[in-house]
Formats: structure tokens, C-alpha cells, sequence
């Protein structure tokens, strides 16, 4: 494996992306890269500590050896997760195994090396030390079965918010997506009934624990832990006002606790008592849920603002999830204003009376799609899609999403330059891949295509794009990037920056008159005096916008042309010329050249895409490199003029989707 640019690979890498230019270098000159064997044994368990590890590329799975000798699995590690680090920050040695699931590259820095970047970058040692407290275990307890765990608090600032219906899904859909283990933790006052065995239907059997009574004993609540039917275990736990000791008991059942699951999701009352917040430091992230209306949305800033001030929660801490329940005339870009910041989520408007296992039951309901997407990014396991430039080539995009939504792969996020980011629309406001292939399918004839072509004076194009613009119109009216069921990034080139820029607010056919603007062909698209043009200039392979979203499993489709592609069409191209010509008789000089200048004619158009065929080639290639899974679908004999061959292109692209779905699978359930 070989890593092209290294300073760009770090960049991507989410514990290094906020660091500066000189940070990063000076990271880049004390690590190195190390490649490992499928199967090859990366430590051993009780072995000295040596290296801080973080994945480039490949997986890698950790594991310690149980009582009966056999190797246990704690968790699988992916690219951007990192590892080694508690035996490289206290000198203790391995607590685990690690080894390299398939071939993997490796970011390695000696611990040496390490503790000397800690003092020199600060902030890093901040994030590492985060990490540190969510895989730290009290050994005293149990043996470690736990690699890493996270409690989620979720609470409200507002009465009737919704609040229980939420962590009771969020925890049946952390268990399912992210396949880990999870508990909730029902705390109400005692002079309070606990809403949550209403919703999750257990009528009277269920116990509460009041853990301000003169009996409680910490070492009794494993007892008091139940079973749900679907795999997520509940305590409820009541505590009295007078009992000012109840917090610390609270957050030494946490400790208990994050040895024995992944995920630990509180419940906590509605109120803003100075002990609630107390338990709210205990834990990894914040859950807000509040309304549409200014007056909660108020309501909710003055409690994050409370909570920065008061036990310093940084923002990455507190999402803010909007229950849509109660209407509201603000527009999306007015609440986040309100915020004064954005918005994680919003929940669609349910019935009152539904169920804490909605995500089991209707699994395809809107609320349960919006729980999942929220689980799988606190459960890193965020699956991104990313649509590759390509003209008409772009419509093998189709095949390879039919491929997907017969095999039911998840995903989480999609990006898209130039026809990629077309194909990403039209699929992420709902379109199946059927619908989209109809609507490629509209180019019946080779001359359909120059119905979109509106010429004009050669300033800054020679097409002006207004015919593009009626036809992105006719299928996406008026959608915004907030109307969309799959979240959506588009990739446009920022004229005068020189740099590449992601659209992922406002009205979509905005960002793709921007991403389809092929320099020399289209004119720039102009909006707010900035001028931009085709995505795929600088990122033809769409990668890098997903792992900023927070992917850690991606597919990227790539469909330009490699050199050795180019090589072999230009071969076969001339082979096939060569048996066509003996065809013609010798004598007939007139077919002989009519047939050569049908052959090698070359427009403007064909001089300008081959153009970006070659530069866009290596560009691409690197893009990869942050990719799990890449397809590449054959498209030799195929032009990239040729709309009118939709299904052809899409077959291709499901071929190539076949081919790979094991490896698809096996990415995905890992």
C-alpha cells in the first residue's frame, strides 16, 4: 500500500483534522506508516506498550483472552479509530490484543515520540484524554468486556418534550445498528411516576430502586437490572430532594455500569436543579430535545449556555435534537439562528400514545429513520456514499444504488460531484433507483442531449446552462438540503479561491448548476458574488466531505478513467479500427475516407473532457485512498456523450456492484 500524500491523509484523519499546518507537520515528522498482513498480530495482550496506532486504511479487531483461554472480541476498530493509546499514556502494558482484520496501513508514532506531542499540542492531549476516560475500566470490578463506552444523558427544556420516547429508542436503535450493548437508566423523583414501562408495555412488572433509602446498597443493583424482550436491558431508580448524597450514587452505578455496556442512555428528569446538572458531567454527550417555537428554542441556548459556563461542556458535547411536534412558522435557518447553533436532529411529529420500541415495531417509520441515523453517528457506524464524476458514465450510479436498496445497505450520508451529485439528489429526496433510471431514460436519441445546450458567447462559456437549470427544476422544484431523507453533500470549486467547497444548506439545484459547471463549457455558476464550477475540478471522488460529516465506513464510486483504462481504450480502439478498415475494399477511397473522418473526428467537447479525464485521474486515485470499499465499473466501449445508453451504463454499474457486494457486506456488518 502506498500512501501518495501523506500531509493529506492526516488532514483526514478526525483526531488530527483541527490542527494546524505546523501541528500537522511536525506530527508528520514524528509518525510513520506501517503496513500489516491480514491476520498479522499487530500486540499482544499483556505485551509492553510500544506505539500510539491509528488506522489509515483496512480494519483492525481487538480482543482479550477470556477465562477459558479463547480469544474474545471487544470491538472492531475502522479507518480514523485510533488504539495503543492507554498503554502509550500511562506506560502500562497492553490490556488488549490487536490484530489486522484484513491488510491494513497503519499510522504508528512511538511512545516516546507521543509523549513529546502531547506537550507540544495541547489540544490533543485534551481530545486523547477524553477518549482515555470512556476506555478507562475499573479493573477492580470484573475483567474487561467492554473496549469502550459512552453515556448518553438525554434531557429536555421543556415539560412533555418527548423526552423518554426518545432515549427509549435511542437505546433499542443503538443496540441494533451499532450491534453493541445497551441500558437505559430511568431516574425519576420518588414522588414521580416513571413513564418509561408505560411505553415499553412491561405493565406492573418492574421494580424501582430508591437509591435515597437508608438500605440501598450499590452492590445490590445488578439485581435490580430487567430484561427487555428485544435485547435492551432498564433500571429505574427513584431518589428524594432531602438525599443530598444521591448524585454520587448515580455516578458510581456509572462507573458499574461502563464495564458491562457500550452504551449507557440516562433519562433524567425535567428540571435544572443544581444535582441534575451534577450527573450531566458524568457523561460523554448531552442530548437536548426542545420545540420549534422561539420561546423554547430561547430556553434551550440558556441551558447550554449554563452548562458551558457552569461545568465547561464544550459544543461538541451538547446536541441540540428539535422535536417538531408543536408547530411553528420558523423557517430551519431562523431556529439554528436562535440556537445560536445547530441543530443535530429533527424528530417528526408522532402520536402520543407511541411506543418506546417504535424503531422495532415500524422500523421504517420517519421518526424510527431519524433515531437511526442519530444511533449510527453516536454509534460510529456511519455509512457513507460517494458519487463520482462522469458525464453519462454518471448513470452507472443507478445500477450500483439498485444494488443497494435490494440488498438493504445502509446508508448514512451521500455526496456527489458533477453527474454524481445529480444521481445523489434525485436519490436523496426519496427517488428510487428505478424512478432515476426513468428519468435518464428521457435521453431517447443521441440528439436529446443537445436539448440542454443553450450556446452563447464564449466569455466565461460557451453554454449559458439555462435549459441545465429548467431540467434540475422539473425534477427537484424547490427541495433544500433540508428536505432531503438521506443526508446530502454536493461538491462545487470555488473560483476564486481555488478551493472546493461543500453545499449542504439552501435550495439543491443551486449547488448543482455550481457542481456541473464544466470550466471552458458551462458559464460559472454566480451566487452571493462568488463564482463557482464543476465539483469535480478538485474533487472528483467525493470522499473527504464524509469523513467531515463523521463516516467511518465509506464507498466510493469512482468511474474516471485510470491510465491504464485510457491505455487499454486507446489500444482496443485501435485494434477494432485496424479490422474494420481491411473490411473496406482498398479501391473504394471515397468509403475508405468517409469512414476514417466519422471515426477520428474530434470536437471541443471530447478535447475538454479528455482533458479532465487525465488530470482528474490522479486526483481521484488519491480521493480513494480514504475509501473502504472503491468500485470502478467497466465502461469500455461506452462514450461519455452517450445519454441515450442509460441502461446500459446502469447495467455496468450493477455488474460492478455484484462483484463487490461481499466486500460491501462484509464492511458494513463488521
Amino acid at each position: 500500500m502506498k500512501i501518495n500524500n501523506n500531509s493529506y491523509i492526516l488532514r483526514e484523519i478526525p483526531l488530527f483534522s483541527g490542527l494546524s499546518s505546523d501541528e500537522l507537520n511536525y506530527i508528520k515528522k514524528k509518525s510513520s506508516f506501517t503496513e500489516f498482513k491480514k491476520g498479522q498480530v499487530i500486540y499482544k495482550e499483556g505485551s509492553a506498550p510500544s506505539f500510539f496506532y491509528c488506522i489509515i486504511r483496512g480494519r483492525a479487531v481487538l480482543s482479550v483472552l477470556d477465562h477459558a483461554g479463547k480469544q474474545q472480541v471487544l470491538e472492531y476498530m475502522h479507518r480514523g479509530q485510533y488504539f495503543g493509546i492507554i498503554s502509550a499514556l500511562t506506560g502500562e502494558p497492553h490490556s488488549v490484543t490487536a490484530k489486522a482484520l484484513n491488510d491494513c496501513l497503519l499510522l504508528v508514532i512511538p511512545k516516546p515520540a507521543f509523549d513529546g506531542l502531547l506537550k507540544k499540542i495541547p489540544q490533543l492531549a485534551i481530545d486523547l484524554s477524553k477518549t482515555l476516560s470512556r476506555r478507562l475500566k475499573r479493573k477492580d470490578i470484573h475483567p474487561k468486556t467492554i473496549f469502550e463506552s459512552t453515556i448518553i444523558a438525554v434531557l429536555s427544556s421543556y415539560p412533555q418534550a418527548g423526552k423518554t420516547v426518545y432515549a427509549s429508542n435511542l437505546a433499542f436503535s443503538l443496540s441494533k445498528e451499532a450491534r453493541k450493548k445497551s441500558i437505559i437508566v430511568d431516574i425519576c423523583r420518588h414522588d414521580k411516576c416513571h413513564r418509561m414501562p408505560r411505553l415499553l408495555k412491561t405493565g406492573k412488572d418492574y421494580r424501582v430502586t430508591n437509591i435515597s433509602s437508608r438500605s440501598f446498597r450499590i452492590d445490590s443493583l445488578k439485581s435490580q437490572i430487567l430484561k427487555d424482550r428485544y435485547g435492551i436491558d432498564v433500571i429505574y431508580l427513584s431518589y428524594s430532594n432531602q438525599d443530598e448524597l444521591w448524585p454520587k450514587k448515580v455516578t458510581e452505578l456509572l462507573s458499574n455500569l461502563v464495564n458491562d455496556y457500550h452504551f449507557v442512555v440516562l433519562d433524567l428528569p425535567c428540571r435544572r436543579e443544581k444535582t441534575i446538572l451534577t450527573i450531566l458531567n458524568q457523561s460523554d454527550l448531552i442530548h437536548i430535545l426542545t420545540s420549534p417555537k422561539a420561546s423554547d428554542l430561547k430556553s434551550t441556548l440558556r441551558l447550554i449556555k449554563k452548562l458551558e459556563k457552569d461545568f465547561g461542556f464544550s459544543e461538541s458535547k451538547v446536541k441540540v435534537i428539535v422535536n417538531e411536534s408543536k408547530p411553528s412558522k420558523l423557517s430551519f435557518e431562523e431556529k439554528q439562528q436562535l440556537l445560536g447553533g445547530e441543530i443535530f436532529a429533527s424528530l417528526p411529529k408522532i402520536d402520543t400514545r407511541v411506543s418506546g420500541r417504535l424503531v422495532i415495531e415500524k422500523p421504517d417509520a420517519d421518526y424510527s429513520l431519524v433515531i437511526r441515523r442519530i444511533s449510527r453517528h453516536e454509534g460510529n457506524c456511519l455509512v457513507g456514499l460517494a458519487l463520482g464524476v462522469g458525464v453519462a458514465y454518471g448513470f452507472c450510479h443507478i445500477g450500483i444504488l439498485k444494488v443497494i436498496e435490494e440488498e438493504k445497505i445502509p446508508i448514512d450520508v451521500i455526496s456527489g460531484s458533477s453527474m454524481g451529485a445529480f444521481i445523489a439528489s434525485l436519490w436523496a429526496i426519496g427517488k428510487s433507483s428505478s424512478e432515476i433510471l426513468s428519468i435518464a431514460k428521457e435521453f431517447k436519441e443521441p440528439k436529446h442531449i443537445w436539448n440542454l445546450l443553450d450556446f452563447t458567447f464564449p466569455l466565461l462559456g460557451f453554454i449559458k446552462g439555462n435549459k441545465l437549470y429548467n431540467m434540475f427544476k422539473l425534477y427537484l422544484g424547490d427541495k433544500t438540503f433540508y428536505d432531503v431523507k438521506v443526508p446530502l453533500k454536493i461538491i462545487a470549486s470555488d473560483l476564486k479561491g481555488k478551493k472546493s467547497i461543500v453545499f449542504e444548506k439552501g435550495l439543491i439545484i443551486d449547488a448543482l448548476m455550481a457542481s456541473c459547471a464544466m470550466p471552458g463549457v458551462f458559464a460559472p455558476f454566480t451566487q452571493k458574488g462568488q463564482m463557482f464550477f464543476d465539483g469535480g475540478v478538485i474533487n472528483p471522488l467525493p470522499t473527504e466531505p464524509l469523513l467531515e460529516m463523521g463516516a467511518k465506513k465509506i464507498i466510493a464510486v469512482n468511474l474516471t478513467p485510470s491510465r491504464e483504462d485510457l491505455i487499454r481504450q486507446y489500444d482496443r480502439i485501435k485494434q477494432d479500427l485496424s479490422v474494420e478498415v481491411k473490411q473496406i475494399k482498398t479501391n473504394d477511397w471515397f468509403n475508405l475516407r468517409e469512414y476514417l473522418r466519422k471515426k477520428l473526428k474530434v470536437n471541443i467537447l471530447d478535447f475538454i473532457f479528455s482533458s479532465f479525464e487525465i488530470m482528474q485521474s490522479e486526483v481521484a486515485l488519491k480521493e480513494a485512498q480514504l475509501a473502504d470499499v472503491v468500485l470502478h465499473p467497466d465502461t469500455s466501449g461506452l462514450h461519455w456523450m452517450e445519454f441515450y445508453k442509460a441502461e446500459e451504463f446502469a447495467k455496468r454499474g450493477e455488474e460492478e456492484a455484484r462483484k463487490n457486494l461481499d466486500k460491501i457486506k462484509k464492511l458494513i456488518e463488521e
